[in-house]
């Protein structure tokens, strides 16, 4: 039993192969022709046969050959032993390309362009959620005698800048009076920490700075309890546009979907550790106009430190061990260039 369901598995993965590459239903002489499986046409069809009837494979029209359901491309994917690695040649193209990204918003365009361009589909990423990182330096730069400039720099490498208006004049040796008092209390701190400690300095701080402190205080806890993870970038759309037919009616939902910063965040919301693969197919996706989709979703950071989700959107009918491979090496490469700024 052992080998005819093995066999069955083959078959199924021919029939998963020649359709993915073609577009077209697979038919028994076709798996023989092409395939080594060592059986004759009428194996594989009794085969097919009990592949259809156990949901795996289905007949698109009358003396067509079969394709994968949802339900066939969920057991490839989960038995997909060896996902193909990329090559040598790929891989330094990936890091030359994403090492000369200029800051945050630089490498992260680069990488939805990159992994569009590698898979073909639409490509995602989440900006690293704050929540996760730490403060390495806040800079504090005087714009006029009674306004400064406050620069917030994380160890993901996010920049966030905002302005500050004192409501009185402030000398140089007080704004660096103030610089200090606000690294001690933030630099090396989770932002959460970080926006609890803040908001404690003002009653401790000294007389004459307590009032400045105060307003560049208020100032940093909305910076430091703020959600930039909900930012997304997407590239690739016009991707989905190639095969109209993989989303019979439903293209235009699909990409009024994409355009729903929330629907994509909860597809994004399966990757909860850097490196661990997810993989919803079809119905597996909550959201109804996705359900013409496959979704390959990672989480990127380093470590066990999850700085954001990042992936691809495709139709079922997707390549998805190059799928894989591509959205693990670009997720891996983003969190170490991430991680190491």
């Amino acid at each position: 039993m052992a080998n005819a369901e093995e066999r069955r598995f083959e078959v199924l993965r021919a029939i998963v192969a020649d359709y993915v590459s073609n577009q077209e239903p697979v038919g028994s002489k076709a798996i023989v022709d092409r395939h080594n499986l060592g059986v004759s046409s009428a194996t594989v069809r009794n085969d097919m046969a009990a592949l259809e009837e156990e949901g795996y494979i289905t007949q698109p029209h009358t003396s067509a050959g079969r394709i994968p359901t949802d339900k066939g491309y969920r057991l490839f994917v989960d038995r997909i032993a060896e996902v193909k690695p990329l090559s040598a040649a790929e891989r330094r193209a990936i890091t030359a390309f994403l090492d000369s990204g200029t800051d945050v918003d630089d490498v992260l365009r680069r990488s939805v362009r990159l992994l569009a361009q590698l898979t073909r589909q639409v490509a995602v990423i989440q900006y690293p959620m704050m929540t996760n990182s730490t403060v390495r330096h806040l800079e504090v730069v005087p714009l006029t005698p009674a306004r400064l400039m406050l620069v917030l720099i994380t160890d993901s490498g996010r920049v966030d800048q905002r302005t500050v208006d004192l409501g009185d004049v402030i000398t140089e040796e007080n704004v660096g009076r103030l610089r200090t008092v606000l690294n001690g209390a933030l630099a090396g701190r989770r932002l959460a920490d970080a926006a609890a400690s803040v908001a404690e300095l003002p009653e401790k701080s000294p007389g004459e700075l307590r009032d400045s402190l105060t307003r560049v205080c208020t100032v940093l806890v909305e910076s430091l309890v703020e959600h930039p993870e909900e930012r997304l970038v997407l590239g690739g759309t016009a991707n989905l546009t190639r095969n109209v037919s993989d989303f019979p009616g439903s293209l235009r939902q699909v990409l009024e979907a994409l355009e729903e910063q929330v629907i994509v965040l909860k597809l994004l919301a399966a990757a909860r550790n850097p490196g661990a693969i997810s993989v919803r197919i079809g119905e597996e996706n909550e959201d109804e106009q996705m359900r013409s989709t496959s979704v390959v979703s990672i989480g990127y950071g380093m470590d066990d430190m999850l700085l954001g989700g990042m992936g691809v959107v495709g139709p079922t009918r997707m390549d998805y061990p190059n799928t894989i491979a591509a959205v693990r090496a670009v997720a891996n490469y983003v969190g170490q260039i991430l991680s190491g700024r």
